[in-house]
């Protein structure tokens, strides 16, 4: 009998903290995009929430991975494949740009922009 392994919500937390790191993402800006507050993002990555499938869900989306990342017994970055992202070509775009952006002051008015624009 094949013996699987069961990913606990801690070792799930770890990816998504490893994750979120690769993308230059903080805690605070994750919690954003989620709805959520960056303390429970903290809960998320030590494990000390579990995370539910729809949890799983929106955190792959917003870290631009399949659901299945989480599950995978081995990433490893020899390997290179074509990134495949989660997230439409606009948001990806809109992503890349708003990374750029060095100015916290500015990086603030695209915020304020786009929550104006989401209101029309």
């Amino acid at each position: 009998m094949e013996t699987r392994k069961i990913w606990t919500s801690k070792d799930i937390g770890g990816i998504i903290k490893n994750r979120r790191k690769e993308l230059r993402i903080s805690q605070e800006k994750l919690a954003e995009i989620l709805g959520v507050t960056y303390q429970q993002v903290q809960r998320y990555e030590n494990g000390s929430n579990r995370l539910n499938v729809e949890n799983i869900q929106f955190i792959a989306r917003a870290l631009s991975v399949p659901v299945s990342y989480f599950f995978e017994p081995e990433r490893t970055s020899t390997i290179s494949e074509e990134k495949t992202s989660c997230l439409p070509t606009e948001d990806l775009s809109l992503l890349k740009y708003f990374r750029k952006i060095k100015n916290k002051q500015n990086k603030n008015i695209v915020v304020q922009v786009a929550q104006l624009a989401s209101k029309v």
